[in-house]
């Protein structure tokens, strides 16, 4: 266990921010999967532009690797735009 008070505040501030991470993710991978299924093309053109927001947020916090975000938003505005 740690001895300093300074490394018991870095476990607590890691484990509050691998929370939060988990839980943006999390949010963000089920709204691209609510996005590919959706079938009504409006509707996901609306949701398009806030789940590439999402994704940019989450690679620029490290969260995911900018190379992936861009693959996704990729993959998605084709998706989106084949419907």
């Amino acid at each position: 266990m740690a001895n300093h008070k300074s490394a018991l505040k870095r476990i607590r501030s890691n484990e509050a921010k691998r929370l939060r991470n988990k839980y943006q993710h999390k949010t963000t991978r089920n709204a691209v999967r609510d996005l590919r299924a959706t079938e009504d093309k409006k509707e996901a053109e609306s949701n398009l532009g806030k789940v590439i927001s999402m994704l940019d947020k989450l690679a620029k916090n490290n969260i995911i690797h900018q190379n992936k975000a861009a693959n996704l938003k990729s993959k998605l505005t084709k998706h989106v735009a084949a419907l």
